[in-house]
């Protein structure tokens, strides 16, 4: 299953258009955004610390904790995951396990970042990176010490906040020729700057439309008429369900039934149909003794 997702994402990374990814913390959100006909589904860092462990992204969640969740993911759904792995967890002796054990999760794309560890959310103020020399280097270890070579490699540039956009052209250009196979360009402020940038590092980009950030809301046919290859959509999912979750809660404590809701609800039917409970009918049907 993993080389035929890696395989479809390489598909999706060469045809011409572009393509939107939505983000998940867990692997039922995974089977949700599958089961709506999209593409390729990202696992967010951010939300899978949120989610996992009830802490903010600021670097927060352990290699072993990411990857677990990875594992899950990779394996609910057959279509290509694309994974956040923050900074790699370390330099980029780090690096080469992060990729030997996200590959043999059955991952089809990492993403690696060129900000310090610990890492802080990529739309907040006073984000740090490492020199271009560093990052760089983390990207060449990834690169050369994947054993499939349709296992993709991200390379997510934070430095425009810090240094600005020259510096950031350079470090995408300079990850393309060290092999990363698509640049993920976060945190700018205007649709000219991402015009910009995309003429001027012209390989796969990724445009990260996270909502309440520094980013203004651009739309898919926007983002393709620049050239954009993915649009991501990192944490919508989560947000709508926390907003979502309040309005229950809220509805629960005034009445104290949840009668008058069941209309916002995915029902046991809906639900069993997304989790495939038929199938392990099936199997029990074909191998559990009959009383």
């Amino acid at each position: 299953m993993a080389d035929s997702a890696r395989k479809k994402f390489r598909k999706i990374l060469e045809r011409p258009g572009t393509t939107i990814i939505p983000g998940a913390h867990d692997a039922l959100t995974a089977r949700l955004i599958a089961s709506k006909g999209f593409e390729a589904v990202y696992m967010s860092g951010a939300g899978v610390v949120n989610a996992l462990a009830g802490l903010p992204d600021n670097g927060l969640a352990s290699f072993s904790e990411v990857l677990m969740n990875a594992r899950y993911m990779a394996d609910a759904v057959d279509i290509p995951l694309v994974v956040d792995v923050d900074t790699g967890y370390g330099n980029a002796v780090n690096v080469v396990r992060t990729v030997r054990d996200f590959e043999r999760a059955g991952v089809a794309c990492i993403q690696i970042e060129d900000q310090v560890l610990p890492k802080r959310c990529g739309h907040l103020d006073g984000k740090q990176v490492v020199g271009r020399e560093e990052f760089i280097g983390k990207i060449r270890a990834a690169v050369n010490h994947r054993t499939d070579p349709d296992f993709a490699v991200m390379a997510r540039i934070d430095a425009k906040y810090v240094h600005g956009m020259e510096e950031a052209v350079e470090r995408g250009n300079a990850s393309l020729e060290a092999g990363a196979d698509v640049i993920f360009i976060e945190a700018l402020e205007t649709r000219d700057e991402f015009a910009e940038y995309a003429e001027r590092c012209p390989g796969p980009l990724l445009a990260n439309m996270t909502e309440f950030g520094k980013t203004p809301h651009i739309s898919k046919a926007d983002f393709g008429e620049m050239g954009y290859k993915l649009v991501l959509f990192p944490v919508s999912i989560m947000r709508a369900m926390l907003k979502a979750g309040e309005l229950l809660l809220d509805e629960l404590k005034e009445k104290g039934t949840m009668a008058d809701y069941l209309e916002n609800m995915m029902t046991r039917e809906e639900l069993y149909r997304l989790l495939d409970y038929d199938a392990y009918h099936e199997i029990e049907a074909e191998y559990l003794p009959r009383e």
